[in-house]
């Protein structure tokens, strides 16, 4: 039987229903045969403690005025986050089995204008913590949150200091990134590529309270979820030391499963890694 949607910050439960998501991720991506794997497996933790355990917000109806606001600034993750809000109710199981398809609402890159849920269209890196930061400054003095996915190698964008240094310089305490560290980009090693260490003093030296943490332990994203919220006069950053592809050992810390879909004996063998029957293949 599968987990219905549900407030939880218990993390037996929580680990499950990321399980769950893992395997819907996949069944997506194998279906439209396209999509990135390796990063969407490697946030999807943090996107259950967030949806689940953390933010506010009501699918039947989207533009609720006192939701949180989340910004998935790596939009190429988007097969994670139409997992979750397939779960929650915000899409369906149709919309899933689109995915990438023309017309579609679930772009490879999430829209706004189309998916219900969806803050803002993202895919371009870079560019979400600044949406963010906009957001965070239309909602200084109330009590919504906002929430920005970074990933490591989209921190060799430029922007994301200007914005870095904008939300220290404005004291936006209710802005909160969380960094999805999984040291791979779509062409190799971060490290290799253009280093973007250390992550976690660097936004400190920006005037950010900055955590670090195992990306795919739930206590600690549970914790620096509430570290975050406790910190009222800077935003906050968690950087979360993720594996890329985790969850599936022929997908893990392989850059080639950047963004590949598995054919079908490779979608036979992961959901048999995640306890799922290997039944049909749509999502």
């Amino acid at each position: 039987m599968k987990l219905q949607p549900l407030r939880t910050r218990d993390p037996e439960q929580l680990r499950a229903i990321a399980r769950e998501l893992r395997v819907s991720i996949l069944r997506t991506i194998h279906h439209a045969a396209s999509g990135h794997t390796g990063s969407s497996l490697s946030c999807i933790d943090l996107l259950t403690c967030l949806y689940f355990a953390e933010l506010r917000h009501y699918p039947f109806q989207p533009d609720w005025p006192e939701r949180d606001r989340f910004v998935l600034s790596k939009g190429h993750a988007a097969p994670a986050l139409y997992a979750v809000l397939h779960r929650w109710g915000y899409i369906t199981s149709e919309d899933l089995a689109q995915l990438r398809q023309l017309a579609s609402i679930t772009q490879g890159h999430p829209d706004s204008r189309r998916c219900p849920g969806v803050e803002a269209s993202t895919g371009s890196l870079g560019q979400g913590l600044s949406v963010g930061h906009g957001m965070a400054l239309a909602l200084r003095g109330q009590a919504q949150r906002v929430y920005v996915l970074l990933g490591d190698g989209e921190l060799q964008e430029g922007q994301i200091w200007e914005a870095a240094m904008s939300a220290a310089h404005f004291r936006s305490a209710n802005l909160c990134a969380i960094v999805d560290a999984n040291r791979l980009q779509i062409d190799g090693l971060v490290a290799e590529i253009m280093n973007v260490e250390p992550i976690a003093a660097k936004f400190v030296a920006f005037g950010w309270n900055a955590l670090e943490i195992d990306g795919h332990d739930v206590e600690q994203i549970l914790r620096a979820l509430e570290q975050a919220r406790a910190t009222t006069d800077k935003p906050t950053v968690i950087v979360a030391r993720t594996i890329k592809g985790k969850g599936v050992s022929i997908f893990e810390n392989k850059v080639e499963w950047h963004g590949k879909a598995p054919n079908a004996a490779q979608l036979e063998r992961a959901l048999r890694e995640l306890g799922e029957p290997p039944t049909a293949a749509a999502p």
